[in-house]
Protein backbone atom coordinates (compact mmCIF):
# COMPACT_ATOMS: atom_id res chain seq x y z
CA UNK A 1 0.00 0.00 0.00
CA UNK A 2 1.84 3.45 -1.10
CA UNK A 3 0.23 5.80 1.59
CA UNK A 4 2.21 8.72 3.01
CA UNK A 5 2.50 8.98 6.72
CA UNK A 6 2.03 12.53 8.07
CA UNK A 7 5.13 12.75 9.55
CA UNK A 8 6.74 12.00 5.97
CA UNK A 9 5.58 15.52 5.19
CA UNK A 10 8.10 17.81 4.21
CA UNK A 11 6.89 20.68 3.90
CA UNK A 12 6.35 23.65 6.67
CA UNK A 13 2.86 22.94 8.09
CA UNK A 14 3.40 26.54 10.65
CA UNK A 15 0.08 28.25 9.28
CA UNK A 16 -1.35 25.32 7.34
CA UNK A 17 -4.80 24.20 8.23
CA UNK A 18 -4.94 20.17 8.71
CA UNK A 19 -8.51 18.44 8.86
CA UNK A 20 -7.86 14.99 11.28
CA UNK A 21 -10.42 12.60 11.18
CA UNK A 22 -9.29 11.20 14.90
CA UNK A 23 -11.06 8.55 16.75
CA UNK A 24 -12.58 9.60 19.85
CA UNK A 25 -15.46 6.66 19.82
CA UNK A 26 -14.76 5.50 23.35
CA UNK A 27 -17.26 4.16 26.00
CA UNK A 28 -19.17 6.91 28.66
CA UNK A 29 -21.27 5.95 31.70
CA UNK A 30 -22.91 8.47 33.41
CA UNK A 31 -20.78 11.14 31.73
CA UNK A 32 -17.65 9.60 32.77
CA UNK A 33 -15.06 7.94 29.60
CA UNK A 34 -14.62 4.69 31.20
CA UNK A 35 -12.18 3.59 29.09
CA UNK A 36 -9.76 6.32 27.10
CA UNK A 37 -7.35 4.35 25.11
CA UNK A 38 -8.56 5.57 21.56
CA UNK A 39 -8.42 9.02 22.38
CA UNK A 40 -4.89 8.02 24.15
CA UNK A 41 -3.54 6.94 20.45
CA UNK A 42 -4.38 10.06 18.61
CA UNK A 43 -2.08 12.21 21.14
CA UNK A 44 0.83 11.44 19.07
CA UNK A 45 -0.24 12.76 15.91
CA UNK A 46 -2.12 15.94 17.30
CA UNK A 47 0.80 16.95 19.12
CA UNK A 48 3.15 16.18 16.26
CA UNK A 49 1.23 18.61 14.21
CA UNK A 50 0.34 21.30 17.30
CA UNK A 51 4.60 21.07 17.30
CA UNK A 52 4.89 21.93 13.74
CA UNK A 53 2.49 24.73 13.84
CA UNK A 54 -0.26 23.37 12.00
CA UNK A 55 -4.18 24.82 13.18
CA UNK A 56 -5.61 21.10 13.42
CA UNK A 57 -9.37 20.93 12.41
CA UNK A 58 -10.70 17.51 14.49
CA UNK A 59 -13.70 15.36 13.06
CA UNK A 60 -14.89 12.34 14.92
CA UNK A 61 -17.80 10.36 16.22
CA UNK A 62 -19.49 9.04 19.09
CA UNK A 63 -21.28 5.78 19.15
CA UNK A 64 -24.17 6.17 17.02
CA UNK A 65 -25.24 9.70 16.18
CA UNK A 66 -27.07 10.47 19.10
CA UNK A 67 -24.37 11.43 21.75
CA UNK A 68 -22.45 14.53 22.02
CA UNK A 69 -19.35 15.39 22.68
CA UNK A 70 -19.97 18.47 25.27
CA UNK A 71 -20.59 16.49 28.24
CA UNK A 72 -16.98 15.02 28.42
CA UNK A 73 -15.22 17.32 26.38
CA UNK A 74 -13.25 18.45 29.33
CA UNK A 75 -12.11 14.75 30.09
CA UNK A 76 -10.91 14.84 26.02
CA UNK A 77 -8.51 18.02 27.01
CA UNK A 78 -7.12 16.26 30.03
CA UNK A 79 -5.92 13.31 28.07
CA UNK A 80 -4.98 15.45 24.96
CA UNK A 81 -3.05 17.64 26.87
CA UNK A 82 -4.53 20.66 24.43
CA UNK A 83 -6.89 23.51 25.09
CA UNK A 84 -9.50 22.41 22.37
CA UNK A 85 -12.34 24.65 20.98
CA UNK A 86 -15.72 22.77 20.82
CA UNK A 87 -18.05 23.42 17.48
CA UNK A 88 -21.64 23.01 17.53
CA UNK A 89 -22.02 23.44 14.14
CA UNK A 90 -20.56 23.44 10.91
CA UNK A 91 -20.33 27.02 9.82
CA UNK A 92 -18.34 27.77 13.42
CA UNK A 93 -16.52 24.91 12.91
CA UNK A 94 -15.17 25.70 9.14
CA UNK A 95 -14.84 29.11 9.88
CA UNK A 96 -12.69 28.63 12.90
CA UNK A 97 -9.13 30.13 13.31
CA UNK A 98 -8.83 28.53 16.56
CA UNK A 99 -5.72 26.49 16.73
CA UNK A 100 -6.98 23.10 17.61
CA UNK A 101 -11.12 22.92 17.31
CA UNK A 102 -13.24 19.59 17.63
CA UNK A 103 -16.66 19.09 15.68
CA UNK A 104 -19.82 17.77 16.83
CA UNK A 105 -20.69 14.08 16.82
CA UNK A 106 -19.78 13.55 13.15
CA UNK A 107 -22.88 11.19 12.71
CA UNK A 108 -25.48 13.67 13.89
CA UNK A 109 -25.24 14.34 10.29
CA UNK A 110 -26.80 11.76 8.48
CA UNK A 111 -25.16 12.71 5.25
CA UNK A 112 -21.53 11.41 6.85
CA UNK A 113 -23.03 7.55 6.75
CA UNK A 114 -24.29 8.68 3.09
CA UNK A 115 -20.83 9.09 2.10
CA UNK A 116 -22.18 12.57 0.12
CA UNK A 117 -19.62 14.21 -1.76
CA UNK A 118 -21.37 17.57 -0.88
CA UNK A 119 -21.05 17.09 2.68
CA UNK A 120 -17.38 16.49 2.74
CA UNK A 121 -16.44 19.32 0.29
CA UNK A 122 -18.25 21.49 2.78
CA UNK A 123 -16.18 19.97 6.11
CA UNK A 124 -12.77 20.38 4.11
CA UNK A 125 -13.65 24.11 3.32
CA UNK A 126 -10.33 26.29 4.15
CA UNK A 127 -8.13 23.38 4.78
CA UNK A 128 -4.81 22.60 3.27
CA UNK A 129 -4.21 18.54 4.23
CA UNK A 130 -6.13 15.91 5.60
CA UNK A 131 -4.89 13.33 7.97
CA UNK A 132 -6.64 10.07 8.19
CA UNK A 133 -6.20 8.66 12.26
CA UNK A 134 -9.53 6.64 12.81
CA UNK A 135 -8.17 3.18 11.85
CA UNK A 136 -11.45 1.72 13.61
CA UNK A 137 -13.38 3.02 11.45
CA UNK A 138 -11.56 2.83 7.90
CA UNK A 139 -13.83 -0.29 6.87
CA UNK A 140 -17.08 2.02 6.75
CA UNK A 141 -17.85 4.03 3.62
CA UNK A 142 -18.63 7.36 5.36
CA UNK A 143 -17.87 10.84 4.80
CA UNK A 144 -14.78 11.17 6.26
CA UNK A 145 -13.58 7.94 5.46
CA UNK A 146 -14.07 7.28 2.20
CA UNK A 147 -15.12 10.89 0.30
CA UNK A 148 -12.58 13.59 2.12
CA UNK A 149 -9.23 12.11 1.40
CA UNK A 150 -10.51 12.43 -2.43
CA UNK A 151 -10.43 15.95 -1.58
CA UNK A 152 -7.22 17.27 -0.36
CA UNK A 153 -3.81 16.07 -0.59
CA UNK A 154 -4.15 13.08 2.48
CA UNK A 155 -1.91 11.35 4.78
CA UNK A 156 -1.95 8.60 7.25
CA UNK A 157 -1.93 9.32 11.11
CA UNK A 158 0.38 7.46 13.78
CA UNK A 159 -2.63 5.15 14.63
CA UNK A 160 -3.26 4.33 10.99
CA UNK A 161 0.58 4.02 9.56
CA UNK A 162 1.05 1.33 12.98
CA UNK A 163 -2.02 -0.13 12.23
CA UNK A 164 -1.36 -0.98 8.29
CA UNK A 165 2.17 -2.11 9.29
CA UNK A 166 1.32 -4.59 12.71
CA UNK A 167 -1.83 -6.09 10.89
CA UNK A 168 0.54 -6.39 7.70
CA UNK A 169 3.11 -8.56 9.52
CA UNK A 170 0.35 -10.57 11.29
CA UNK A 171 -0.48 -11.89 7.00
CA UNK A 172 3.07 -12.23 5.98
CA UNK A 173 4.25 -13.81 8.90
CA UNK A 174 4.60 -17.75 8.87
CA UNK A 175 1.84 -19.86 9.56
CA UNK A 176 4.35 -22.24 11.84
CA UNK A 177 3.22 -20.90 15.65
CA UNK A 178 0.81 -18.50 14.06
CA UNK A 179 -2.52 -18.85 16.67
CA UNK A 180 -5.93 -16.70 16.22
CA UNK A 181 -8.35 -16.35 19.00
CA UNK A 182 -11.82 -15.71 17.96
CA UNK A 183 -14.75 -15.02 20.87
CA UNK A 184 -17.10 -12.06 21.58
CA UNK A 185 -20.88 -11.91 19.96
CA UNK A 186 -20.08 -11.01 16.19
CA UNK A 187 -20.22 -13.74 14.31
CA UNK A 188 -20.45 -12.28 10.84
CA UNK A 189 -17.36 -10.21 10.81
CA UNK A 190 -15.10 -13.68 12.02
CA UNK A 191 -16.01 -16.16 9.51
CA UNK A 192 -14.39 -14.21 6.72
CA UNK A 193 -11.15 -14.12 8.64
CA UNK A 194 -11.40 -17.42 9.54
CA UNK A 195 -11.81 -18.01 5.75
CA UNK A 196 -8.70 -16.21 4.66
CA UNK A 197 -6.49 -17.09 7.81
CA UNK A 198 -7.03 -20.70 7.99
CA UNK A 199 -4.44 -21.73 5.17
CA UNK A 200 -1.72 -19.30 6.74
CA UNK A 201 -2.36 -19.97 10.39
CA UNK A 202 -1.35 -23.27 12.94
CA UNK A 203 -4.43 -22.71 15.02
CA UNK A 204 -8.10 -21.10 15.25
CA UNK A 205 -9.19 -21.16 18.65
CA UNK A 206 -12.58 -20.56 18.94
CA UNK A 207 -15.35 -19.09 21.41
CA UNK A 208 -17.90 -16.74 22.04
CA UNK A 209 -21.20 -16.82 19.54
CA UNK A 210 -18.94 -18.22 16.82
CA UNK A 211 -18.86 -21.45 19.24
CA UNK A 212 -22.09 -21.90 19.63
CA UNK A 213 -22.71 -20.95 15.53
CA UNK A 214 -19.68 -24.00 14.89
CA UNK A 215 -21.39 -26.02 17.49
CA UNK A 216 -24.61 -26.30 16.03
CA UNK A 217 -23.66 -27.05 12.88
CA UNK A 218 -21.73 -30.13 14.12
CA UNK A 219 -25.06 -31.27 15.85
CA UNK A 220 -24.35 -30.18 19.25
CA UNK A 221 -27.46 -29.20 21.22
CA UNK A 222 -26.57 -25.48 22.37
CA UNK A 223 -30.53 -25.18 23.72
CA UNK A 224 -31.44 -21.73 23.86
CA UNK A 225 -27.51 -20.35 24.12
CA UNK A 226 -27.25 -17.23 21.35
CA UNK A 227 -25.97 -17.20 17.85
CA UNK A 228 -25.94 -14.91 15.14
CA UNK A 229 -28.24 -15.37 12.11
CA UNK A 230 -26.10 -15.67 9.25
CA UNK A 231 -26.79 -16.44 5.59
CA UNK A 232 -26.59 -20.19 4.74
CA UNK A 233 -23.99 -19.87 1.87
CA UNK A 234 -21.88 -18.61 4.78
CA UNK A 235 -22.37 -21.32 6.98
CA UNK A 236 -22.10 -24.14 4.52
CA UNK A 237 -18.72 -22.59 3.61
CA UNK A 238 -17.37 -23.18 6.83
CA UNK A 239 -15.51 -26.81 6.97
CA UNK A 240 -16.18 -26.89 10.72
CA UNK A 241 -14.13 -30.42 10.81
CA UNK A 242 -10.66 -28.91 9.71
CA UNK A 243 -8.37 -29.86 12.78
CA UNK A 244 -6.83 -26.24 12.38
CA UNK A 245 -10.11 -25.01 14.09
CA UNK A 246 -10.32 -26.08 18.02
CA UNK A 247 -14.16 -25.88 19.24
CA UNK A 248 -14.71 -25.68 23.09
CA UNK A 249 -16.31 -28.99 24.35
CA UNK A 250 -17.05 -28.19 28.02
CA UNK A 251 -19.06 -25.57 29.16
CA UNK A 252 -20.20 -23.18 31.56
CA UNK A 253 -23.80 -23.20 31.58
CA UNK A 254 -26.70 -20.55 32.84
CA UNK A 255 -30.70 -20.80 32.11
CA UNK A 256 -30.30 -23.22 29.31
CA UNK A 257 -27.65 -20.99 27.61
CA UNK A 258 -23.60 -21.75 27.21
CA UNK A 259 -22.25 -18.54 28.89
CA UNK A 260 -18.53 -19.79 28.75
CA UNK A 261 -16.22 -22.05 27.37
CA UNK A 262 -15.54 -24.97 30.77
CA UNK A 263 -12.13 -25.46 32.09
CA UNK A 264 -10.94 -28.62 29.70
CA UNK A 265 -11.54 -26.41 27.05
CA UNK A 266 -9.53 -23.19 28.79
CA UNK A 267 -6.68 -26.22 29.26
CA UNK A 268 -6.84 -27.58 26.20
CA UNK A 269 -6.63 -23.41 24.45
CA UNK A 270 -3.92 -22.82 26.98
CA UNK A 271 -1.73 -25.41 26.03
CA UNK A 272 -1.62 -24.03 22.53
CA UNK A 273 -0.91 -20.81 23.09
CA UNK A 274 1.84 -21.76 25.52
CA UNK A 275 3.77 -22.95 22.00
CA UNK A 276 2.83 -20.35 19.84
CA UNK A 277 5.53 -17.61 17.94
CA UNK A 278 2.17 -15.15 17.07
CA UNK A 279 -1.23 -14.85 19.26
CA UNK A 280 -3.83 -12.90 17.57
CA UNK A 281 -6.98 -12.39 19.98
CA UNK A 282 -10.14 -10.55 18.94
CA UNK A 283 -13.58 -11.36 21.37
CA UNK A 284 -13.80 -12.71 24.95
CA UNK A 285 -14.56 -16.57 25.61
CA UNK A 286 -17.48 -16.06 27.44
CA UNK A 287 -19.69 -12.95 28.94
CA UNK A 288 -17.24 -11.97 31.13
CA UNK A 289 -19.06 -9.14 32.27
CA UNK A 290 -21.15 -10.94 34.38
CA UNK A 291 -19.59 -12.46 37.89
CA UNK A 292 -19.02 -16.22 37.30
CA UNK A 293 -18.60 -16.26 33.07
CA UNK A 294 -14.93 -14.61 32.78
CA UNK A 295 -12.85 -17.58 34.33
CA UNK A 296 -11.71 -18.58 30.96
CA UNK A 297 -11.35 -15.28 29.06
CA UNK A 298 -9.39 -14.57 32.36
CA UNK A 299 -6.54 -17.22 31.87
CA UNK A 300 -6.41 -16.63 28.33
CA UNK A 301 -4.99 -13.21 28.72
CA UNK A 302 -2.83 -14.68 31.20
CA UNK A 303 -1.70 -17.07 28.94
CA UNK A 304 -1.27 -14.68 26.49
CA UNK A 305 0.90 -12.64 28.33
CA UNK A 306 2.61 -15.09 29.27
CA UNK A 307 3.64 -16.64 25.87
CA UNK A 308 7.39 -15.49 24.62
CA UNK A 309 5.38 -15.54 21.28
CA UNK A 310 4.46 -12.25 20.09
CA UNK A 311 0.78 -10.65 21.01
CA UNK A 312 -1.56 -8.62 18.93
CA UNK A 313 -5.37 -8.33 20.43
CA UNK A 314 -8.29 -6.12 18.95
CA UNK A 315 -12.25 -5.38 19.48
CA UNK A 316 -13.48 -2.83 22.56
CA UNK A 317 -14.65 -5.71 24.41
CA UNK A 318 -11.60 -7.58 24.30
CA UNK A 319 -9.97 -4.46 25.64
CA UNK A 320 -12.36 -4.01 28.23
CA UNK A 321 -12.15 -7.56 29.35
CA UNK A 322 -8.49 -7.50 29.83
CA UNK A 323 -8.90 -3.92 31.87
CA UNK A 324 -11.30 -5.57 33.69
CA UNK A 325 -9.09 -7.93 34.83
CA UNK A 326 -7.09 -5.40 35.96
CA UNK A 327 -4.10 -6.59 33.55
CA UNK A 328 -1.63 -3.89 31.76
CA UNK A 329 -2.21 -3.22 28.28
CA UNK A 330 1.36 -2.35 27.66
CA UNK A 331 1.79 -6.36 28.48
CA UNK A 332 0.59 -7.18 24.70
CA UNK A 333 2.79 -6.82 22.08
CA UNK A 334 0.51 -4.71 20.08
CA UNK A 335 -2.95 -3.64 20.74
CA UNK A 336 -5.53 -2.62 18.10
CA UNK A 337 -7.35 0.52 18.29
CA UNK A 338 -10.19 -1.79 15.43
CA UNK A 339 -12.36 -4.21 16.14
CA UNK A 340 -14.76 -4.80 13.13
CA UNK A 341 -12.00 -2.87 11.13
CA UNK A 342 -8.80 -5.42 12.74
CA UNK A 343 -11.18 -8.20 11.56
CA UNK A 344 -11.67 -6.99 8.02
CA UNK A 345 -8.07 -6.29 7.48
CA UNK A 346 -7.36 -9.96 8.49
CA UNK A 347 -10.00 -11.34 6.37
CA UNK A 348 -8.23 -9.42 3.00
CA UNK A 349 -10.91 -7.20 2.36
CA UNK A 350 -10.28 -3.56 1.14
CA UNK A 351 -10.47 -0.72 3.66
CA UNK A 352 -12.54 2.71 1.99
CA UNK A 353 -10.44 4.75 4.17
CA UNK A 354 -7.09 2.69 3.66
CA UNK A 355 -8.06 2.64 -0.07
CA UNK A 356 -8.60 6.34 -0.27
CA UNK A 357 -5.01 6.86 1.21
CA UNK A 358 -3.59 4.52 -1.77
CA UNK A 359 -1.43 6.99 -4.27
CA UNK A 360 -1.34 4.34 -6.47
CA UNK A 361 -5.24 4.42 -7.05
Amino acid sequence: MAMIKINEYDDNLNGKTVLLRADFDVPVVDGKITEPFRIYKQKKTIDDLINRGARVRIIAHLGNGSQSFAPILDQIITIIGHQISFSGSMDTFVNSSDQLVLLENIRQWPEEKQNDPSFAGQLVQGCDLFVQNAFATCHRLHSSIAAMPLLLPSYAGDVVAEEVEKLGEILNASQDGKVIILGGAKASTKIPMIHNMLEITEHILVGGVMANILLKIKGFDIKSSRIDELPKNLLDSIDVNNKKILIPDDFVWSEGKILDIGPESTKRFIGVIKNAKLIVWNGPMGKYEDEGFGDSTKKIANAVIESSGLSVIGGGDTISAVKSFEINLDKFGFVSTGGGAMLAFLSGEKLPGLTALDRND
